[in-house]
């Protein structure tokens, strides 16, 4: 279980985050929602090592993880995939999903077949170079990046941003199936409101930096999540 408490971040002299606090448990989608700017990629890029906090704990099955980098976040089972993917435009598919080897042993640098049954195209286009690939196709290839390292969470931000519908109905059955199989925690951060609450266990609503709601979903009602997020 990955808990988050009493978070605080800033960038220069402006805080972010206020006292955030959220759980993420294995089998469940945690679903971060919230208006442009309420700092929800923030919390993420915490969580991921990605930028650094001012106050408040991380814990990761009962294990501090306070100011990782990056690297040490990755190491503990913290999987990351950003808005904007950061496929690496030059390389293969192929290539792209081997970097995602760097926490494993040596012995366990091999692509599972599992990577291509939850994502077949990317088999089929496995010699192509990241920058040729469509936007949805990049989005399936980062998240199976994420995946080859076996996290224990898996930090989602925005992954329908800019995607054709297909696909985005393609990587919903594949977080639900992931979900459903009860070994990973998944962190959700979503716009698309349909498909994080169609897909959410549990719902954290920012704003302004601060949790405004935090609920399990089958208590939210969609008109009062509504509301909750609009504002």
């Amino acid at each position: 279980m990955l808990s988050v408490k009493d978070l605080t971040l800033h960038y220069g002299a402006s805080q972010i985050l206020h006292d955030v606090g959220l759980t993420a448990r294995p089998g469940a989608v945690t679903a971060v929602m919230g208006t442009n700017g309420v700092g929800k990629t923030s919390l993420l890029k915490a969580i991921a090592g990605r930028h650094p906090y001012s106050g408040g704990r991380i814990t990761l099955d009962g294990e501090t993880l306070d100011h990782l980098s990056a690297t040490q976040a990755a190491q503990s089972g913290i999987a990351y995939v950003p808005q904007g993917r950061e496929v690496f435009a030059l390389l293969t598919v192929t290539e792209n999903l081997q970097t995602g080897f760097a926490c494993l042993p040596k012995a366990d640098h091999a692509i599972p077949g599992r990577i291509y049954e939850l994502f077949p195209v990317l088999r089929q286009m496995k010699d192509r170079r990241g920058g040729d690939l469509s936007g949805g196709q990049q989005q399936q290839l980062a998240i199976a990046r994420a995946l080859i390292g076996r996290p224990r969470v898996l930090l989602l931000d925005e992954p329908t941003e800019g995607i054709q519908p297909n696909i985005i109905k393609q990587i919903g059955e594949v977080i639900g199936l992931l979900r459903d199989e009860g070994e990973i925690a998944i962190v959700l951060v979503e716009q698309f409101f349909d498909f994080a609450y169609g897909l959410a266990d549990h719902l954290v609503v920012l704003n302004r930096g601060e949790v405004r709601l935090s609920e399990p979903a089958v208590t939210v009602k969609r008109d009062r999540l509504l509301r909750e997020v609009s504002i």
